[in-house]
């Protein structure tokens, strides 16, 4: 145990000492929290103000087309229309609306954006619509009156009776980013100990290494350590997530307020969008659920990664062996979507027990409720699938180590798995 100590601690010391880690770890929330409000700025500076010119014959449609926040609409002559289509650079016009009758036509000098093609539908179809109910004799002031919009509240009642608010907009967010960063972590920290690996195979170090430790200690040691590089770093990542939240929560209270003191939703404005989202979800439990996958996961994906380091001379060779291993995972990922929809149908259920797909899955469900025996069984299959991962891939990293020259094949690693000492 001590040697295997000693090796987690040099596998950790060396990663978290790392430029590429102290950047990640300290700049990455902040790139993150830039890269989400620069996109956002210049997502609202993008939207300019397009001038839509109109020809028709009459006016049935054009002057019932009303100007929107981005969508400014003029009626011209046919001859000046004319002299559009072929001249569109010169003009303040960004397209050109044909209407014959019913037959409605867009032209314009570039490739017409989406939303400005659909915002011009939608008015066209709500003119025609109004059009029929006026002619079959039904009062339009009548029917804008009997609209009506209906908002539904969503309450969870919990075993003791109680009754908390729910959105699905939280369970689906917290969901679908929990999933992502499972994802994420296994790939990048699984590939991080089978790179180790090489690494320390190609250069003959692991040679010197395995004079003084047992292989399986060594693969144990450099798994684990790389599993605190890990841990150290999402925890980094949420303070400095909360930090940056309550630094941004005090950036954006109004200055310029006479009160001297602040209302309690000037207080805690990010706080109170967050408990209003997160009603009714047990936000502990997936933290705790959050850590267990991301670890139990992380240490049965990183025992396979490190069989097929061993297994290989470079990396390049390790496409072979990778792609199955990640397959699973891959899939998981793809079906997040469609697993929150139906959180609690079978494919649901058995995607979150196979330990292979569980990580992901599972975190993607528990945000709409999961059953503790559910969340148990699952928990226990993972675990039980990682002491059997490592016990396989330890019988290929103990001869796979030492073999140098011979491109590794699954004839072979079948050899080395049978392989009896």
């Amino acid at each position: 145990m001590r040697k295997i100590w000693l090796i987690i601690k040099r596998e950790y010391l060396v990663r978290v000492r790392k430029k590429s880690f102290i950047v990640m770890t300290i700049v990455g929330p902040l790139l993150m929290a830039s890269l989400i409000i620069l996109s956002n700025y210049l997502a609202n500076e993008s939207q300019e103000i397009r001038a839509i010119a109109i020809e028709e014959d009459g006016f049935k449609f054009s002057n019932q087309l009303e100007d929107t926040e981005f969508l400014h609409f003029s009626k011209i002559p046919s001859e000046e229309a004319l002299l559009l289509k072929t001249n569109f650079e010169e003009s303040p016009y960004y397209a050109l609306l044909n209407i014959e009758k019913e037959n409605f036509t867009l032209y314009s000098n570039q490739q017409i954006s989406l939303s400005v093609s659909n915002s011009i539908e939608n008015q066209l179809e709500q003119i025609i619509e109004h059009q029929k109910l006026k002619a079959a004799g039904i009062d339009l002031a009548l029917l804008a009156e009997a609209e009506s919009t209906v908002k539904i509240s969503t309450k969870i009642i919990s075993e003791d009776g109680n009754t908390s608010n729910s959105k699905a907009e939280g369970s689906i967010g917290i969901g679908f980013i929990c999933g992502i960063l499972i994802y994420i972590f296994i790939f990048m920290y699984g590939t991080m100990v089978m790179r180790g690996v090489i690494e320390e195979k190609t250069s003959r170090i692991v040679e010197v290494i395995i004079s003084s430790v047992k292989p399986f200690q060594l693969m144990m040691g450099k798994i684990l350590g790389v599993a605190l590089v890990g841990l150290t770093q999402v925890v980094l990542w949420v303070l400095l997530t909360f930090a940056i939240a309550t630094i941004a929560e005090f950036a954006f209270i109004d200055v310029n307020s006479t009160s001297t003191e602040l209302n309690p939703e000037q207080q805690s404005i990010i706080l109170s969008e967050i408990s209003s989202l997160t009603g009714g979800i047990d936000l502990l439990k997936i933290f705790i659920s959050f850590i267990f996958y991301f670890l139990a996961g992380y240490l049965m994906y990183s025992a396979l990664f490190a069989a097929v380091g061993s297994a290989v001379d470079a990396e390049a060779d390790t496409q072979q062996f990778v792609l199955p291993i990640t397959i699973p995972l891959i899939l998981s990922f793809v079906l997040i979507q469609p697993i929150m929809e139906n959180p609690d149908g079978s494919l649901a259920f058995w995607m979150s027990i196979v330990p292979f797909t569980s990580p992901v899955i599972m975190m993607a469900r528990l945000p709409f409720g999961v059953a503790n025996w559910e969340l148990v069984l699952s928990m226990g299959i993972l675990i039980l699938s990682f002491i059997l991962t490592t016990w396989f891939s330890g019988k290929i990293y103990r001869t796979g180590i030492l073999m140098y020259g011979k491109k590794a094949s699954y004839k072979e690693l079948w050899k080395w798995l049978t392989y009896k000492e």
